[in-house]
């Protein structure tokens, strides 16, 4: 008898725990949400109203979930994102030879088959084709893979391809993330160095000034000098807006700041590492 008090008791006590421990974990993840909020809010706050995002009419990707993953990770190879953007241009019909400049013939054929597999390309006579038709340009895919890699190797969560209607300020912004509690922006630029122009860098600059977000990224997908021409770029315009010299700082490599809040930075040797020392570089100063 002694023995079912007890064991009521104790299930009457260990009811009252639960209830409270219910009750605190409601109460954290509330406080949690204050204190965090997520990226929709985040811009909120700032004024802006999100009207169109992530478009997908010119996205490359695979249709199987189960092949996402993979795709992803051959993305981050340079040679397969220059292999891709030869794909689109010749995208009605092209050959090994048209889409092998990147690459050797032994990979490149890899890539073919890798495309056939997952029901991107098929084969037609004397070539390939690309199954979706037409594709404007590789800009949306890249705008997709970088999102992807800011949630998988730095847990932010990022939208692309953004929409704001902003009355004195136009354009798409291709990259919002939240890092923390930090607004991320960046430009993403598929095009190489000589392609690129003084309007784009007063564009960017533009949204940079209107959003103000933490930190600015200008990425342009390319292993070439950014010393050459778009470090130049942005001292010309800075220097245009603001009626003085405005250094632009080199990190290391083909990375460069300025003020701590707007970087340049391009893919050689690594997009995820470049982006990884653009945030250790923000997050660990004085």
């Amino acid at each position: 008898m002694r023995y079912k008090v007890d064991t009521s008791e104790r299930c009457i006590k260990l009811k009252l725990e639960i209830a409270y421990l219910k009750k605190e974990i409601k109460r954290l993840r509330k406080t949690l949400k204050v204190y965090t909020p997520d990226l929709k809010t985040i811009l909120k706050r700032r004024g802006f109203h999100i009207y169109k995002k992530e478009p997908g009419d010119d996205l490359l990707i695979p249709t199987a979930r189960s092949h996402i993953d993979e795709f992803y990770n051959k993305l981050k190879k340079y040679s397969f994102r220059l292999f891709l953007r030869d794909v689109i241009k010749y995208q009605n019909h092209f050959t090994l030879q048209q889409v092998s400049r990147y690459a050797s013939r032994n990979i490149t054929m890899q890539y073919l088959n890798y495309l056939k597999e997952i029901d991107l390309i098929e084969e037609t006579t004397g070539g390939y084709r690309l199954i979706k038709r037409p594709i404007k340009s590789f800009g949306e895919t890249l705008e997709w893979f970088i999102s992807k890699l800011m949630e998988k190797e730095y847990s932010a969560d990022s939208i692309w391809g953004i929409k704001f209607k902003r009355p004195l300020v136009g354009g798409d912004y291709d990259l919002i993330a939240k890092v923390d509690s930090s607004i991320v922006y960046m430009e993403i630029k598929s095009s190489p160095p000589k392609q690129i122009y003084d309007k784009e860098i007063s564009a960017f600059l533009n949204r940079v000034d209107d959003l103000s977000p933490e930190i600015s990224i200008f990425f342009v997908d390319t292993e070439l000098r950014m010393k050459d021409k778009i470090v130049p770029m942005f001292e010309a315009e800075l220097s245009r807006r603001r009626r003085r010299t405005t250094p632009v700082e080199r990190i290391e490599k083909e990375i460069f700041h300025v003020e701590g809040k707007i970087f340049i930075i391009n893919s050689k040797d690594s997009i995820v590492a470049n982006i990884g020392t653009v945030l250790s570089f923000y997050f660990r100063r004085d």
